[in-house]
């Protein structure tokens, strides 16, 4: 990584402002081009002027990380040859229904933007954006060599909006469609695509409930040689995949339909048969109603596995046992609660390799269940797993403890969000607030970048958290501290903080406005169901008002200085208030 204040400091120019590069321009934007991160990319544009021209006649890729932070047009006299673009758009707290319908994050007027200054964009990822059919037709046609579209966790779309992408995109290479509220209306627009369309790469429509027309599938895929992800739905039977997966040599990453048709042995025997073929896929995911019967099918094609997503799938302990046995590369694992500590032994003992693990409930919403994860299987994959960085891990119960040794045993976490379900719960063997839990992660966990945190916890978690995580940059709090005093901790510490998430916390008007020096060097600030007031929030917005401060309220509210604000938004923008708020949001 490049640090931007040495460059600066060393480059810089003196009193006759004599050149720091001797480089003809063509070099240095060639030069220049090769850099891959926006950090770097960005470090070296604050050298000097010839420097900043370069990078910016060089750059052909943008990242947004809000939407409102800036508006397409500053994007657009900033870097005049993008050709790749990534744009999010909502708080991240929509994805628990925190943030109300048509709050905003359209799509539409960057797309009108980047048709007049970047007709030759190739691609857009959109993630928690809203995108109507209109655009994505908009998007189809303005844009002749468009190869590449990912909409994740977006909505305001639905299937006949794909099937505009499937008509008029000629070169097409990805269609990535993940997580997203759309109108699923019909599966017939697979159909759109042109007879003689053979360029894809990439197809994912995994998370679309309707029948496809698979027919129309089949011909696609037949046609599309270089075709390397294939992620379908579960409607798709194992009759079906096996006679797509007979047109797919290449692929490397595969989401399969459902797995729970009944099959003859002798097409058992003829999809054992393909899948033996399959020794370099890298990525399985799908399999759902994959049980002991069927997952043996698998295994032939598990050798090369680096990431297996069992999040649909909901295995027992026996049959998860018997699969990751195959598996001795395995880098990725997502798995549902069904699978019990017993299931967690055995990724222990099975995934020396293992990097990331996510072990999701698979009824959230039941108090009484017979079945779930503890900290004795936490503790007994970081026996096993020395590697592990990243872990999402939805739990009934842990202790203090188990979280010390799974430290000790995984000091390279980066990302550690462990989520205890039932909110406020303690140590459930001493009844002591699982402070000390989080006071191991953040005092062993040195490179640690994002944390959740749940249980019962006091200000010292927080105490902990803004003196020893000096790497944090994403913070998520739900159900936890004592006083505003847990707040002050976090904002007076964690230098590198970016991302401050607070919902159901007992954190007020002081704890808000103890962040004022700090809110303009963050990407943005989330308080909901929290204790502030509207008068707060008026003097944060006066006091910096580089930042926009959004207050979410029922409609039934009165806007007085009292009043308590149900949902705050805060972030720092170039682009002032935005110009499309709704009723519901007030901006001060």
């Amino acid at each position: 990584m490049l640090d931007s204040k040495k460059i600066k400091k060393s480059y810089d120019l003196d009193e006759n402002s004599q050149r720091v590069s001797s480089f003809p321009d063509e070099v240095l934007e060639n030069v220049l081009g090769m850099l891959e991160s926006n950090k770097d990319r960005s470090s070296v544009s604050l050298v000097c002027k010839d420097w900043y021209n370069a990078e910016r006649w060089s750059r052909t890729h943008v990242f947004i990380g809000n939407c409102y932070a800036v508006t397409p047009e500053i994007v657009a006299r900033r870097f005049p040859n993008i050709r790749s673009v990534i744009l999010k758009g909502k708080p991240r707290f929509s994805d628990f229904n925190l943030v109300p319908e048509n709050w905003g994050a359209d799509i539409h007027p960057w797309l009108v933007c980047f048709s007049k200054v970047y007709p030759f964009l190739e691609e857009l990822r959109l993630k928690r954006m809203s995108i109507s059919d209109e655009s994505l037709e908009f998007l189809a046609m303005s844009f002749p060599l468009f190869k590449r579209i990912s909409l994740l966790s977006c909505d305001g779309f639905s299937t006949d909006g794909l099937a505009a992408v499937a008509t008029h995109c000629k070169n097409l290479v990805e269609l990535d469609i993940q997580e997203n509220g759309i109108d699923d209306r019909s599966g017939s627009w697979l159909s759109c695509f042109p007879e003689n369309f053979t360029s894809l790469e990439i197809l994912n429509f995994s998370n679309l409930h309707s029948e496809v027309s698979f027919a129309s599938l089949e011909r696609l895929v037949a046609r599309c040689k270089s075709l390397r992800t294939l992620k379908v739905n579960n409607n798709i039977t194992l009759e079906q995949l096996q006679r797509l997966l007979v047109h797919t040599p290449r692929l490397a990453q595969l989401g399969t339909g459902s797995f729970s048709q009944e099959l003859h042995l002798s097409q058992y025997a003829s999809l054992e048969s393909v899948f033996n073929n399959f020794r370099n896929i890298q990525t399985i995911s799908g399999l759902w109603g994959a049980n002991s019967v069927y997952l043996p099918l698998l295994y032939s094609a598990c050798s090369m596995l680096t990431f297996l997503n069992l999040s649909d799938a909901a295995l027992q302990c026996d049959e998860l046992a018997q699969l990751l046995a195959h598996c001795p590369n395995l880098r990725r694992l997502w798995v549902l609660d069904t699978v019990g500590d017993k299931g967690l032994e055995t990724i222990g003992s099975n995934c020396p390799l293992l990097e990331e693990l996510r072990v999701f409930p698979a009824s959230p919403f039941e108090a009484e269940i017979d079945h779930g994860v503890t900290e004795s299987g936490f503790v007994s994959v970081s026996y096993g797993c020395p590697k592990l960085k990243y872990v999402l891990y939805f739990c009934r119960q842990m202790t203090n403890a188990a979280v010390a040794t799974i430290v000790k045993n995984c000091p390279e976490f980066t990302h550690f969000r462990l989520c205890i379900m039932n909110p406020g719960q303690p140590d459930h063997l001493t009844n002591e607030p699982m402070d000390e839990a989080f006071g191991s992660v953040v005092k062993g966990c040195k490179k640690l970048r994002r944390l959740a945190v749940s249980g019962l916890l006091t200000d010292l978690t927080f105490e902990y958290i803004g003196k020893y995580a000096n790497n944090l940059e994403t913070l998520s709090v739900a159900f936890a501290g004592s006083s505003d005093r847990a707040m002050q901790c976090v904002l007076s510490g964690c230098p590198k903080l970016r991302r401050l998430e607070i919902r159901d916390c007992p954190f007020g008007n002081s704890a808000l406005l103890s962040g004022l020096e700090r809110y303009e060097s963050m990407r943005s600030l989330w308080m909901s169901a929290c204790d502030v007031t509207m008068s707060a929030c008026e003097l944060l917005a006066k006091e910096m008002p580089r930042l926009n401060v959004e207050v979410i309220n029922d409609e039934s509210t009165d806007e007085c200085g009292d009043c308590h604000a149900d949902k705050v938004y805060v972030y720092r923008s170039v682009a002032g208030p935005r110009k499309d708020a709704p009723p519901f949001v007030l901006t001060l």
